[in-house]
């Protein structure tokens, strides 16, 4: 059973999200509906890797000898000196 639920949002706010929905083809209601139902969801979806990140997972090939540690140690010092 769908309820009423009435929000205070900055005006330009509510225009964005209402542009934004209508570029997706959907309602502002629908929206934030699925935004609700998403971060509330319990199955431990922080854990889940969302399709974008698998999409981009790999596309940087890092050469085998690289230590990550060395290589954000040297950044930081570059970066302080």
């Amino acid at each position: 059973m769908d309820t009423k639920l009435t929000l205070k949002l900055e005006q330009t706010i509510i225009e964005k999200a209402k542009s934004y929905a209508k570029s997706h083809k959907t309602s502002l209601s629908k929206l934030i509906e699925n935004y609700l139902l998403q971060i509330t969801n319990d199955k431990g979806k922080e854990d889940e890797i969302t399709p974008l990140v698998k999409s981009l997972s790999g596309i940087i090939k890092l050469p085998k000898e690289m230590d990550p540690k060395k290589e954000y140690a040297d950044f930081l010092i570059h970066k302080y000196k």
